[in-house]
């Protein structure tokens, strides 16, 4: 609301046709400013393009808040936020049935909660409840999204202050906005589940979440997810921790990747497929460890895993670690990358995983709409142990790329094929090959075992140019090199 100043000793009559005047304008031009604040929110939630090749610029990974600011669309986590900085204490949590720091157990119940951020199961002050054969649905939408996804606010379940909840053979269903499944937060607050279906249709709503040092320890659930912005297996503010073994997880609305970590989840032997989103995004210095997991992304324009720094307070630092052993690890999408690092350090460790990518390309490091411009870009570090990998590497010029082939790795693809990355560093060892399939541009060549004389054994040229920056390899001698299969390493002009 704009304020107005009135000046002393004017005639009254004109004192008052001012004020009329700006209470006019004011009342005009606050409608307008509601009418634009309802336009963008209704655009946002509907294009939700987080991680999208081009991260909408809304809420964590949907929009994108290019200086820094929290994007003003939808995350890619599925949390859009409503602009609240309250805390905890400033809602009302309830629950239909509460455990307030007692122990207590309960078998063939159904739970209903359909009121405004109301829970259907509350677990308070250290309280214990084990849960076996029960059915928890929720309705009732939440007051406000960023109180639902940083404490738990209208959670089917929730454990805070130190609770704990065993939950197993049950059915968890909520239909609310803002109403996630089953919800874990605070230090000392755990929920275990297993053998159990977690459905929530709803906008901001996960199927299971940890925030504020929560833990969430999952075996052998399926978890469903349809709305926008609502990322099936996810941490938010204060970090958490998320174990899952086994089951199954598939998103289906925009901005709602299978896994969002703002802390660090483990996941071994699931099946994952996100189809309106990335597979996988982390935020911050996080990570996601994935054991023989199928992880798929379906979702055309997007990224196959996200690795980047919001700038909204949701997680701090900026080195996000993505782990994969086994498994299978594919983006069927034909535009964007499989891992794509914004506004962030990524260290990405690759063993023996099967990986499919449609676009061709492996890994691209770019400026976004996060952070401050000109310093927002992104710097990669791949590291394949007996791996097999097909498709390019690409940088744009304030981001850089590394990439390290060992035990019996193979790469197949260009690294930095147009020159424009910041740096590209290469590294082989005397069991891996790279194969090159366009021309390309190295900083720097760590290849000791490949190199002999004038010879280079384990990098397939294919007729292709390969350059490098004498300056920074001052062992190459500035030298022309030949590739096997024809094709030079030379210095860069």
């Amino acid at each position: 609301m704009k304020q107005f100043i009135q000046k002393a000793f004017l005639p009254i009559v004109i004192i008052t046709s001012l004020l009329l005047s700006a209470c006019a304008v004011s009342t005009n031009s606050s409608m307008v400013s509601t009418s634009e604040a309802t336009t963008q929110s209704t655009a946002s939630a509907s294009t939700n393009e987080k991680p999208n090749e081009n991260p909408p610029d809304g809420e964590k990974p949907e929009g994108k808040p290019p200086d820094g600011g929290k994007p003003s669309g939808n995350s890619p986590d599925g949390n859009q936020s409503d602009g609240s900085s309250s805390d905890a204490s400033s809602y009302n949590f309830s629950g239909t049935y509460t455990v307030d720091g007692n122990s207590e157990s309960q078998s063939g119940q159904t739970y209903t909660a359909t009121a405004t951020d109301q829970s259907a199961v509350y677990v308070i002050n250290g309280g214990k409840l084990t849960l076996q054969n029960i059915t928890i649905t929720s309705s009732g939408d939440s007051s406000s999204s960023d109180a639902s996804s940083f404490y738990g606010l209208n959670a089917g379940v929730l454990a805070t202050s130190g609770s704990s909840i065993d939950l197993s053979d049950s059915n968890v269903t909520t239909t609310g906005d803002g109403a996630n499944g089953v919800f874990a937060t605070g230090e000392g607050s755990t929920i275990t589940i297993a053998d159990t279906t977690i459905d929530c249709s709803g906008q901001y709503a996960h199927a299971v979440m940890a925030t504020q040092g929560g833990v969430l320890n999952v075996t052998n659930v399926d978890m469903n997810t349809a709305g926008a912005s609502s990322g099936a297996i996810a941490t938010d503010r204060g970090s958490g921790t998320i174990n899952v073994t086994g089951g199954t997880v598939r998103t289906s609305g925009s901005g709602s990747p299978g896994i969002y970590s703002t802390g660090n989840i483990t996941v071994s032997g699931t099946d994952i497929a996100a189809n309106g989103s990335e597979a996988a995004v982390i935020e911050g210095s996080n990570s996601i460890t994935l054991n023989d997991v199928t992880l798929t992304s379906s979702y055309d324009n997007f990224k196959g895993v996200m690795i980047y720094q919001s700038m909204s307070g949701d997680a701090e630092g900026s080195e996000g670690i993505f782990t994969m052993t086994g498994g299978s690890l594919s983006y069927t999408g034909t535009n964007g990358p499989l891992f794509y690092i914004t506004n962030a350090s990524a260290a990405i460790n690759l063993n023996a995983v099967n990986i499919t990518v449609a676009s061709n390309i492996l890994l691209k490091a770019a400026t976004d709409r996060w952070g401050t411009e000109g310093s927002n870009g992104g710097n990669a570090t791949l590291t394949a142990d007996d791996q097999v990998l097909s498709g390019d590497f690409l940088a744009d010029s304030i981001s850089s790329l590394a990439v390290v082939l060992k035990n019996g790795s193979s790469l197949t693809g260009a690294i930095n094929p147009d020159g424009a990355a910041q740096s590209a560093a290469l590294t082989l060892d005397a069991t891996s090959i790279w194969t090159v399939t366009a021309d390309s541009h190295l900083t720097t060549l760590e290849d000791s075992a490949g190199i002999s004389g004038t010879s280079i054994s384990n990098v397939i040229g294919n007729g292709f140019t390969v350059t490098y920056d004498a300056d920074a390899n001052p062992s190459l001698g500035g030298l022309t090199y030949t590739l096997s299969g024809g094709g030079t390493l030379t210095p860069a002009q």
